[in-house]
């Protein structure tokens, strides 16, 4: 029998990676079921909804057209299914992405009371790049991201603060010279990289030396273990570094500044339980950290 929820979460992942490989891999189907679902979403449209050449795949324009009628649908889904629930026993599934580090250092404390309080509750845990969680939970992605807060967020997002952290200037262990000599391994984009250039500037340094833009804070770690240049990161996104015996944190004065890491939610996902139940979670870790003096 046909799932078409099914078809349709495979054919939003695809929006996405916009890579057959990957969409495979992530949702843990053969690339030939995933061209079949394809094809019987195109053969119901009665129409290309992938454009796919030697360069890539591409959404056509009905692509883009039947791509918003999936996330409404997916939408329409969630409110349905988290509106029959009991609200004393959630259940059903929350999306919600995080950084590696992220889901290493945070989630456990931040998810662990909402789990044992609603054990019916089950995670779609997705990763990848800090500077796009925020573009995914404004585009109906997942329901929920753990990320960088900047000082103004996107109109209909709201954010809980459930961590700050140094951001530090970190070089090889065996690499002696300071920050001011570069060159430098930088964000290629987001948060860190805007605070990074704030502080360059500070510093009289307004046009440093770039030896690299990796588009992860873990990918960064490992070329500055290399002796490609000094990094800044946040000290969390250090601490939990495979490589972080490999790199020395290099004094800076003036310090580059706190970063805040928050909850991110649409503001109208509120209405939901399950969206409401994770966000008290952060309040309570909130309320927690500031009676623990953090």
């Amino acid at each position: 029998m046909r799932d078409e929820r099914r078809d349709l979460e495979l054919f939003l992942d695809l929006c996405r990676t916009l890579s057959f490989g990957r969409t495979s891999l992530d949702r843990h189907v053969s690339p030939s079921t995933l061209t079949r679902t394809i094809q019987r979403l195109e053969a119901d449209v009665g129409a290309t909804l992938f454009d796919r050449d030697p360069r890539g795949v591409s959404l056509t324009a009905e692509g883009q057209r039947f791509r918003e009628y999936a996330r409404a649908s997916a939408r329409l889904w969630r409110d349905y299914r988290d509106a029959a629930l009991d609200p004393v026993e959630l259940s059903g599934t929350l999306s919600v992405f995080a950084t590696v580090t992220a889901c290493q250092s945070l989630l456990p404390d931040l998810l662990a009371p909402l789990l044992a309080t609603h054990p019916g509750i089950g995670l779609d845990l997705r990763t990848g790049d800090a500077a796009a969680a925020l573009a995914r939970l404004a585009e109906g992605e997942v329901d929920a991201a753990v990320a960088g807060v900047p000082p103004r967020l996107p109109d209909g997002l709201l954010s809980r603060t459930v961590a700050t952290t140094d951001l530090v200037l970190v070089t090889a262990a065996d690499r002696a010279l300071g920050p001011e000599d570069g060159p430098y391994v930088l964000p290629h984009r987001g948060l860190v990289r805007d605070a990074a250039e704030r502080w360059l500037r500070r510093r009289g340094i307004r046009t440093p030396r770039i030896a690299a833009e990796p588009d992860g804070h873990e990918g960064l770690l490992t070329l500055v273990a290399l002796g490609c240049g000094t990094g800044i990161v946040p000290r969390l996104v250090l601490d939990t570094s495979a490589v972080r015996d490999r790199l020395a944190v290099v004094p800076a004065e003036p310090p580059p500044e706190r970063f805040a890491i928050g909850l991110c939610v649409r503001r109208g996902d509120l209405r939901r339980p399950l969206v409401a139940a994770l966000w008290a979670a952060a309040g309570d870790r909130s309320a927690r950290s500031e009676t623990d003096g953090g």
